[in-house]
């Protein structure tokens, strides 16, 4: 039998490459994660966005 893992949000914020796409996992309070698949064009906005909102 596997061993079971707590599902807590704690952990790093993870982003990959997976072949054309851009993958983003964010840790969620309470547990889980948000996954996001986004191609680099939303990924180059959601950047300025954020550094836009961010200072």
């Amino acid at each position: 039998m596997a061993a079971m893992k707590p599902r807590t949000g704690d952990g790093p914020l993870e982003v990959t490459k997976e072949g054309r796409g851009i993958v983003m996992r964010v840790p969620l309070e309470g547990g889980g994660r948000l996954v996001v698949e986004m191609t680099p064009d939303e990924a180059s906005a959601l950047g300025d966005a954020l550094k836009a909102i961010a200072g």
